[in-house]
């Protein structure tokens, strides 16, 4: 009786391990962390120095200062944007102000750290007790330290009808969140 039970437990464990099939090795897959530099659904703050020179109501006029900044990028190439630049005029002291709403168009370039740019908008500019709308036309070039810091310059032509033709260049840094 022993032997016979014996053998049904080495008969029952055999079989037992034989129905149990092959076991199931399931890969845990880890989505990788974004890493771009340059991301859809960015807002970026600039803060920059800026240099205006060209006509303004008929007369030439030169300028230094600096303003703010602040874009929305929909996609990683698309966004728009709204900056302020206030400046000092090199003939008689008086300011001038400059404010503008853009389209950008941008063509990252990650392995470089690097976006450049295109502009197009337009505002008002107010100076030397004139003021007018406007129109811009401009591009530029952003390095990225990090996702969120990084330096840029770019330059745009801004003309009006009242005589205003001028460049505006600007350099700065950005803050992208």
């Amino acid at each position: 009786m022993n032997k016979t039970l014996t053998l049904l437990a080495v008969v029952l464990a055999t079989a037992a391990t034989s129905f149990a099939g092959v076991a199931d090795s399931k890969k845990v897959v880890v989505a990788p962390v974004q890493t771009d530099l340059f991301r859809a659904g960015e807002v970026q703050v600039d803060a920059f120095v800026a240099g205006a020179a060209g006509k303004f109501s008929g007369k030439n006029y030169n300028g230094v200062g600096g303003g703010l900044g602040v874009n929305y990028f929909f996609t990683r190439y698309f966004g728009i944007g709204v900056d302020d630049t206030l400046g000092g005029l090199n003939h008689n002291g008086s300011t001038y102000d400059n404010l503008q709403g853009n389209l950008i168009a941008r063509l990252p370039i990650e392995s470089w750290h690097l976006a450049p740019y295109a502009i197009a908008g337009g505002g008002a500019t107010w100076g030397a007790h004139n003021a007018q709308g406007n129109g811009n036309v401009g591009v530029g070039v952003e390095y990225r330290f990090t996702r969120t810091v990084g330096l840029f310059v770019d330059s745009r032509y801004i003309y009006g009808n009242q005589g205003l033709s001028e460049t505006l260049s600007r350099a700065g840094v950005r803050f992208a969140f």
